[in-house]
C-alpha cells in the first residue's frame, strides 16, 4: 500500500479546513477539469468513528464547501459539478493516508507476510505505518509496504 500526502493533493489543505470547520474529516477530494464545468468529488467522514454519514451532513459540507472551491478555482459556482459522501460501509482504503481520518475504526487489512486478514482497530498512524488494537494480543503495528489490501469491517 502507498502513502500518498495529502499536501500533494491539490486544493486539499483549503478544504480541509472548510470540512473541519464543519465538523467532518475530509478523506478524499478530486477536482476534474471537462468540457464545460469542473467536476469535485468528495468523501467526508465523521469526527467520531461511532457515527454515521448521513445525507444531511453530506449536504452541509456541499453548501460550506461550494463557494469555495469555486474561489479557488476562479470559476463561478454555476461551472461546478459536486458531489460529496461518505466513505460507505466496505470502503477500501486506497491510500495509506486515509488511515489517520479513520483512527477509532475497526479495519482488516490483508498482511503479505501474515497471508491472511488481520482486524483491529485504528490506535494511530503516519507516514511508514499504522497501529492496529488487536482483540485479544494488543496493539501491532504494520508497515504500508506489508498491506496489500485495507477494508473496513462493517457490522
Amino acid at each position: 500500500m502507498e502513502y500518498i500526502s495529502n499536501d500533494n493533493v491539490p486544493y486539499f489543505k483549503e478544504c480541509a479546513s472548510v470540512t473541519d470547520g464543519e465538523g467532518f474529516v475530509l478523506v478524499e477530494l478530486h477536482v476534474v477539469p471537462q468540457k464545460n464545468s469542473t467536476k469535485i468529488e468528495v468523501v467526508i467522514a465523521s469526527k467520531d468513528p461511532a457515527r454515521d454519514i448521513g445525507v444531511a451532513d453530506c449536504s452541509k459540507v456541499h453548501r460550506a464547501l461550494r463557494p469555495r472551491i469555486a474561489a479557488l478555482l476562479g470559476k463561478s459556482e454555476d461551472d461546478l459539478y459536486m458531489e460529496v459522501c461518505s466513505p460507505g460501509l466496505e470502503r477500501s482504503i486506497k491510500n495509506a493516508a486515509e488511515f489517520s481520518c479513520f483512527t477509532g475504526r475497526e479495519v482488516r487489512l490483508w498482511v503479505r507476510d501474515v497471508g491472511d486478514w488481520v482486524s483491529g482497530t485504528i490506535l494511530s498512524s503516519d507516514a511508514a505505518q499504522v497501529t492496529l488494537d488487536i482483540k485479544g494480543k494488543g496493539s501491532e503495528s504494520f508497515p504500508y509496504s506489508d498491506i496489500a489490501k485495507a477494508k473496513f469491517i462493517h457490522f
